[in-house]
C-alpha cells in the first residue's frame, strides 16, 4: 500500500486530537543571528557581519515535540537542560508552543545551543555550546523517574538521540522495556554511538548513511532480504530507512516490504525533515494507523517540510492538501 486516501487521512488526524506523545532525548535551542555583510575584516579574511535581528527555535528532541503538537496531538518532553539562561529560554519556548516541559531536568552542564550566523538567508558560520558527555548515574535515574511518571498518560514514546548524552544505555533499556509492558509503541531516531542499543523498538528509523555506517557494509535499500536481515540484527519490530530524495523503505515485522517514493515537488531545505518524519510516525501510530499508513503519511509530511526554508513544521491542512492532490494524480 503506497497511497493514502483523503478519508483515511481524516480519520487519523481526527484521532490525533486525543493522542499524547512522550519525547525523550536531547533537546536543543537553535539561535539565528540575522545580519548584513558588506566588508572583509582587517583582522582576518572573514566577513564582518552586522547583526540586525536574533530569533530562536526549538531543536533536536524539542523540534520533534514541536512537530507533534503541530499535527494536533499533545506532547511532553523528558531530557536535560543546563542551569543557565539558555535552559530557561528553551523551557519558555516549549511552554509557549504548548508542550509539557516539566520533565526537563536541570543538570550541571550547558544547555545545547546551536547559533547560526545568517547573511541574505545563507549560513556563513555556526558555533555550538554543548556537552556530549553521558549523564551521570544519578542524572540518568532522574530521567528514568520522569519517564515512569509520564508513561501511563501517553500513547507513544519517541527516543530522539543526537549523541548529547541523555540516551545512555540504562535509560534506553528502561524506557523501551517499560513502554513494551505498557503496550505503547516506541519510535527511535538513532545516532551512531548507541545504534545497537534499541532492541525492542517498534519502529527504528535511521537514514541510509547512518545505517550503512553502523552495519559496516553498503546498504541495500532496494533489497527486502537485506533490510529484513538488518531488522533482525537490530532487534526492532519495523525498520524504516529514510532515503533522502529517494523516499523511504520499510521492512515490517510480518515480513512485508514497502518502497515509498519521495513526493516532494521541490527541495528548498532538508533541515528538520527527519524530526518531522519521527513526529508523524508517533502521532499516526497512536491514532491507530498501520505502520504502512504511518510511513506513507510521514513521507508526505517530509515532502512538505523540505519545501520550506529552515526547520519547519507541517500542519494538518497542508497534509490534507497534498494527500488530496496526490490521490487525484
Amino acid at each position: 500500500m503506497n497511497r493514502l486516501t483523503p478519508q483515511r487521512l481524516e480519520q487519523i488526524l481526527t484521532e490525533a486530537h486525543d493522542v499524547r506523545v512522550l519525547v525523550v532525548g536531547d533537546v536543543m535551542l537553535d539561535t539565528y543571528l540575522w545580519g548584513q555583510a558588506s566588508r572583509i575584516s582587517p583582522e582576518a579574511p572573514v566577513p564582518v557581519v552586522r547583526v540586525v535581528d536574533e530569533t530562536r527555535a526549538l531543536g533536536g528532541a524539542a523540534n520533534v515535540a514541536t512537530n507533534v503538537v503541530a499535527l494536533g496531538a499533545g506532547c511532553a518532553v523528558v531530557g536535560t537542560v543546563g542551569r543557565d539562561s539558555a535552559g530557561r529560554d528553551l523551557v519558555a519556548e516549549l511552554e509557549h508552543a504548548g508542550i509539557d516541559a516539566t520533565g526537563l531536568i536541570a543538570v550541571a552542564r550547558p544547555t545545547t545551543v546551536k547559533t547560526r550566523v545568517m547573511v541574505r538567508h545563507q549560513q556563513v558560520a555556526r558555533y555550538d555550546r554543548e556537552s556530549d558527555a553521558d549523564l551521570s548515574a544519578e542524572e540518568a535515574e532522574q530521567v528514568m523517574q520522569a519517564i515512569r511518571q509520564r508513561l501511563d498518560a501517553v500513547d507513544a514514546v519517541v527516543l530522539e538521540d543526537y549523541n548529547k548524552g541523555v540516551l545512555v544505555p540504562v535509560v534506553i533499556r528502561a524506557t523501551i522495556d517499560a513502554a513494551r509492558v505498557a503496550g505503547k509503541p516506541v519510535i527511535v531516531d538513532p545516532k551512531f554511538r548507541r545504534f545497537f542499543e534499541y532492541a525492542g523498538a517498534t519502529v527504528f528509523k535511521p537514514n541510509l548513511v547512518e545505517l550503512g555506517a553502523a552495519m559496516r557494509e553498503p546498504p541495500q535499500a532496494e533489497s527486502s532480504g537485506w533490510l529484513h536481515h538488518t531488522r533482525n540484527e537490530l532487534g526492532c519490530e519495523h525498520l524504516l530507512v529514510t532515503l533522502g530524495e529517494e523516499g523511504m523503505a520499510l521492512a515490517t515485522g510480518d515480513g512485508g516490504f514497502l518502497r515509498v517514493p519521495a513526493v516532494a515537488k521541490s527541495v528548498y531545505d532538508v533541515s528538520g525533515a527527519g524530526d518531522t518524519v519521527t513526529a508523524c510516525l508517533a502521532v499516526a501510530l497512536s491514532s491507530r494507523a498501520t505502520v504502512e499508513e504511518a510511513a506513507v503519511l510521514a513521507n508526505h509530511a517530509a515532502g512538505i517540510e523540505v519545501s520550506k526554508a529552515g526547520v519547519a513544521t507541517v500542519s494538518p491542512d497542508e497534509l490534507r492538501d497534498v494527500v488530496r492532490e496526490h490521490f487525484r494524480s
